[in-house]
């Protein structure tokens, strides 16, 4: 039996003899020559992938002043409607052709596959050679509207890997987009992966194929009454199998134009190379973290990386990437798939709080983690993973399959980490929480045994575990409570308190509940199952209210030891050591106003990531214990750098600020906390996290004239959430209105 491939070849070979049959029949009766003429196949016919019922697109193509050219078609044209052959026609000039292409993106796209077919060869070979040229010579202008077009089409139909009733052809990632990247390559301006773009698109069309078998019609769409019709016709054993086979073609066509459309964007918006080199004076490599680069607008590694000595490498690039929305270089994602070195179980603090990263990037985790999905990266370090992986979903309520609806949760819980203590825990529940539906039972049963597998491998703390485990098992609680109980009766309430136990639990479960509910469609975040679900926590939480310690309890001083061994000469005294595989940068500088901010700075400007931080005043010193992350620094060189900067800290601060100096801020959130010290004003920031941000935070601080007694900073995943304890020059809690002052200052500064 021919395989399908060659049927779609045969029904082209068939329509090609019966117009070459038709137009020598035109000729002869009409007394003209075939010289001058020719009919050329274009789109899906000219490249030979005819389904069962697809149309017939044809060009009759002819000389200037060609006689009788209207007579000639209708002589074609007719016997061809008369049996009922479908027919998308044209006859045009070259310099018609031209004009129609230069007018039309679909036609110009069409006509990049113009095949000859009958009549006069050389005319078809001028069509193609001049076609190709002038697209080529316009590529460059035009790129920029056929991708907006291709936005609009994804936009108003969808993405294929996404619908429950999938058009093959329209949707995003189909086959009007493998016809897009075949133009792309044609323009010699990317290059797109030929093999995978050949095996993606083929494997569509074999499914149109049986669809048009099915249907007796032609269609693209594959509706749920055909779908296991069509299984069966493809050797598949249902429709669930099938759109599994339709979602992982269609997200690795999605992910070659999602690529591809990255590296146009770069073309079209960098200088030329030798204008680049004069402009920035050096290397086109920029490092971006440890072993981590941007070329050519993609995220790379650095020559000297070895991601088979560096386990935590892909993460760190993945996290850079996703945060500043740049592509992640295929070849990259690729040799970590090969070649990464394998986490050790537990995972060291350093991947867990990368992988948070990445997970709290927003929209710029999606094409990064389909890169490393892709390339085999995430079954590496997630196994889980591959049981949800194009998995459909069951109920109509939800918009995405399994996989892409833990990812867009993700999306929706960064949106939110701002608003809870611990943003890692709620992101990491969010991509763990419907990891159950890959197996019988009910999914938050099953799966809250997965996340507590997952949870302690990647070196969260027991206590830690527990919660994610809570929130993944709880994780429709809420909703089902708040839309099925009365929330007027004291048993609601009370039966919510005994589960969650706490107000940071409750924050952590609220917030999952509304970025699953956004992540799944309209229909589960209507309004009115929200306002229920609010109105529930709101009671919950006044509820918990009625006793515990303040979280934000201050930190104690750094204990004497530590303080014994950082004073050196000078009062200035610095030691470095390794701390559970970071580093612990102890400081002691002179205790005054502004202080803080020339010992953050100097870290900064030392690509020293802060990832905690301890700060006190004891006995006229400013005494900070730092965790950071990066190369281990010279102690008596950090030292000179602090003695330097505290003398004068202009040069420092210049070059801070031109570091990242193009990222944009990203929204942060400044809060009083007059419940957490009688003795203290309290701030709390909670921001993005970046190099300099907590030089920026406690120089604006200084700029009003507080003074930090203590401070508690955290970095979790790339969220900081920062308590500082603010006192006026008499160490007295600041006054109301200067307390305002302080916190306006501070969000001003990281609003900049």
């Amino acid at each position: 039996m021919q395989d399908r491939a060659e049927q779609r070849r045969g029904r082209a070979e068939e329509a090609d003899a019966l117009l070459q049959l038709l137009l020598a029949k035109a000729c002869d009766a009409l007394g003209v020559p075939t010289e001058g003429v020719a009919l050329v196949a274009v789109g899906g016919y000219g490249r030979e992938e005819l389904s069962p019922y697809s149309d017939l697109d044809v060009m009759l193509v002819h000389a200037e002043g060609y006689p009788r050219i209207d007579e000639l078609a209708a002589q074609i044209w007719y016997p061809l409607w008369d049996s009922r052959t479908k027919l998308d026609h044209s006859v045009r000039t070259l310099a018609e052709a031209r004009d129609a292409a230069a007018a039309d993106d679909r036609v110009a796209l069409g006509l990049l596959d113009a095949r000859h077919v009958a009549g006069d060869s050389h005319l078809t070979l001028q069509l193609r050679s001049v076609l190709m040229a002038d697209w080529r010579r316009t590529a460059k202008s035009r790129l920029p509207g056929l991708a907006q077009a291709c936005r609009d089409r994804a936009s108003s139909v969808g993405e294929l890997a996404h619908l429950a009733e999938p058009d093959l052809k329209e949707a995003y990632g189909g086959l009007r987009d493998a016809v897009v990247l075949r133009a792309l390559v044609a323009s010699w301006l990317v290059d797109v992966p030929h093999p995978v773009l050949e095996r993606a698109r083929r494997d569509l069309l074999e499914v149109r194929d049986v669809l048009h078998e099915v249907a007796g019609r032609a269609t693209d769409r594959l509706v749920a009454d055909l779908a296991g019709e069509v299984a069966a016709g493809l050797g598949l054993a249902g429709r669930d199998e099938l759109l599994r086979h339709v979602y992982a073609t269609g997200r690795t066509l999605a992910h070659v134009c999602d690529v591809s459309w990255r590296r146009v964007e770069s073309l079209m918006t960098k200088p030329p190379r030798s204008r680049r080199r004069q402009r920035t004076g050096g290397p086109l490599l920029l490092a971006l973290d440890e072993g981590v680069g941007q070329h050519e607008g993609e995220v790379v590694l650095m020559p000297d990386a070895r991601p088979e000595r560096d386990a935590v490498l892909g993460l760190r690039a993945a996290a850079v990437a996703a945060d500043r929305e740049l592509v992640l270089s295929p070849a990259v994602c690729a040799r970590l798939a090969a070649s990464a070195a394998d986490l050790p179980e537990p995972w060291p603090g350093e991947a867990r709080r990368l992988l948070c990263a990445l997970l709290g990037a927003g929209h710029g985790l999606l094409e990064v983690w389909e890169a490393l999905d892709q390339a085999g990266y995430i079954s590496r370090i997630l196994p889980e993973w591959d049981a949800v992986r194009f998995r459909p979903p069951q109920s109509a309520i939800h918009r995405f399959t399994v996989d892409r609806h833990l990812l867009e949760t993700c999306v929706e819980a960064s949106a939110m980490v701002r608003d809870v203590r611990r943003p890692d825990l709620l992101l990491v529940a969010a991509l763990l929480h419907d990891l159950g539906k890959a197996l019988d039972g009910d999914h938050s049963v099953t799966g809250a045994g997965i996340a507590a597998r997952v949870a302690r491998r990647i070196g969260f703390s027991e206590a830690d575990s527990d919660i994610i485990t809570l929130l993944v098992r709880q994780h429709l609680m809420l909703a089902q409570v708040a839309t099925r109980r009365d929330l007027e009766d004291p048993m609601t309430v009370d039966m919510v308190v005994g589960i969650v136990r706490s107000t940071e639990t409750l924050d952590l479960l609220e917030a999952l509940t509304y970025a699953d509910a956004r992540a799944a469609g309209p229909a589960a975040s209507s309004p009115w199952r929200m306002r229920l679900v609010g109105e529930l926590c709101r009671r919950v939480r006044s509820e918990l209210a009625g006793g515990g310690e303040s979280m934000w309890a201050e930190t104690p001083p750094v204990p004497v030891p530590v303080l014994h061994q950082v004073v050196g000469v000078g009062r200035l005294g610095v030691t470095v050591s390794d701390h559970h595989g970071d580093l612990r940068v102890n400081v002691a500088v002179p205790d005054q106003v502004g202080t803080l901010s020339t010992v953050a700075a100097v870290l900064a400007v030392e690509r020293l990531a802060v990832r905690s931080a301890v700060i006190t005043s004891v006995d006229g010193l400013g005494i900070s214990q730092w965790t950071v992350a990066g190369s281990p620094p010279d102690p008596v060189r950090l030292r000179d750098r602090l003695a330097v900067a505290l003398r004068d800290s202009a040069d420092v601060v210049r070059r801070l600020a031109a570091r990242d100096s193009s990222r944009p801020r990203v929204a942060s959130r400044v809060d009083l906390l007059p419940e957490a010290s009688e003795t203290a004003t309290v701030l709390q920031v909670r921001a993005h996290d970046r190099p300099g941000l907590l030089y920026d935070v406690t120089a604006a601080i200084a700029a009003t004239g507080a003074d930090i007694r203590s401070a508690h900073v955290s970095t979790l995943g790339a969220e900081c959430v920062d308590v500082f304890y603010l006192t006026d020059r008499h160490g007295a809690a600041l006054e109301p209105e200067d307390a305002r002052t302080t916190a306006k200052s501070v969000l001003d500064r990281l609003s900049f």
